[in-house]
């Protein structure tokens, strides 16, 4: 089975800065695209950003130069760096991985971690 443990949320002042990783447990399984999404009270989850095994990272608008996303593929694991948080970005953040597993590509979700911006 595959399982994603999230950590690095936590409550952030508008205009400061958080960390996310996201690590995989994996056996023998082939990690394609990795990323990050968000769904904030009330919203549907939304896309934040993705990266390929090869590092080319895709970013919603709302986070383009301001988040930036990387992965260590030795670690199966993928992080999130935040700047300049913005109180809009409050949302629990959920990591995600399309794994070949049993025969077939399936998406995994890992459990979610609060991101608070607030002063």
């Amino acid at each position: 089975q595959v399982q994603l443990v999230e950590s690095g949320g936590g409550l952030v002042q508008p205009g400061g800065s958080l960390r996310l990783s996201c690590a995989a447990s994996v056996s023998i399984f082939s990690i394609n695209t990795m990323g990050w999404y968000r769904q904030a009270p009330g919203k549907q989850r939304e896309l934040v950003a993705t990266i390929s095994p090869g590092g080319s990272a895709d970013y919603a608008d709302s986070v383009k130069g301001r988040f930036t996303i990387s992965r260590d593929n030795a670690k199966n694991s993928v992080y999130l760096q935040m700047s300049s948080l913005k109180p809009d970005d409050t949302a629990v953040y959920y990591c995600n991985a399309y794994v070949w597993v049993r025969g077939r590509w399936s998406d995994y979700w890992g459990q979610g971690t609060q991101v608070t911006v607030s002063s």
